[in-house]
């Protein structure tokens, strides 16, 4: 049965997330990091943890700052913020005794995935989905309103029917993220999956990102799937792929 739990960010505001424990023998634990303004229960964090849970890998699902059930205001957070949450999400499951081996990113939570390997200790195994080789790719999102961010600091944009408020300490960080150095750097083996028609952020992205790692790197076209993979079966199709390809790299 799925556990609620809460932890501290690292800026201070409570995180909720929940772990979906491993049914049966357990293979590995893992902490998945969610899209840009999605959340633990997205059908790509919510599927995914799912499905690598019936196959015994634990995962934990959390909300980033301000978004969900997590305390915190969504403009005072940023991809540096957001990739420190996600090391700090691994340090919370390690001091439940249950010591991190994976982690999966989709999308902008992708590239926080790969930002957070090397501070995580443990990571045998990294798997990006539709995640941009540029977090500032993120801007297509709110270009709209940069204008006014510039000019006052910070302003209102509205996504998923909610205001959220874009800060211009938010968009000079994201711009700063250096996404490629952190990627050469890495480790940790790597599995780079993205649709050849997801409209959001484009497959060159998956090509680039696999260019600059190094091997152990490998790639899995997921033909059919839109970006979010709300189509039927799509996130499971995802997960059931990580599982078979990071049963080599799991130990526990």
């Amino acid at each position: 049965m799925a556990e609620r739990v809460t932890f501290e960010s690292t800026s201070g505001p409570i995180l909720a997330g929940i772990i979906d424990p491993p049914d049966g023998e357990v293979r590995g634990w893992g902490v998945f990091s969610h899209g840009f303004t999605l959340g633990k229960d997205s059908p790509a964090a919510a599927r995914i943890c799912k499905q690598l849970a019936s196959e015994g890998v634990g995962m934990l699902r959390f909300d980033n700052l301000g978004l969900g059930d997590s305390e915190g205001d969504w403009g005072d957070g940023s991809f540096t913020h957001k990739v420190a949450d996600t090391v700090q999400a691994a340090r919370f499951m390690a001091d439940q005794g249950r010591p991190v081996h994976l982690l999966v990113g989709h999308s902008f939570g992708g590239a926080a995935a790969i930002a957070a390997t090397g501070d995580v200790p443990g990571v045998q195994a990294v798997a990006t989905i539709g995640a941009p080789v540029e977090p500032r790719h993120a801007e297509h999102n709110y270009d709209a309103v940069l204008g006014r961010v510039f000019a006052d600091g910070h302003a209102q944009w509205m996504v998923g029917g909610r205001a959220l408020t874009l800060k211009r300490h938010f968009v000079e960080d994201v711009r700063r993220a250096d996404l490629r150095s952190k990627i050469r750097e890495m480790d940790s083996p790597l599995l780079v999956m993205h649709s050849p028609t997801d409209s959001t952020v484009d497959i060159s992205n998956a090509g680039e990102i696999f260019q600059e790692a190094r091997h152990p790197r490998s790639f899995v076209s997921l033909e059919g799937a839109d970006h979010l993979l709300t189509a039927p079966g799509q996130a499971k199709r995802a997960a059931r792929i990580i599982s078979a390809w990071a049963d080599q790299y799991l130990t526990v």
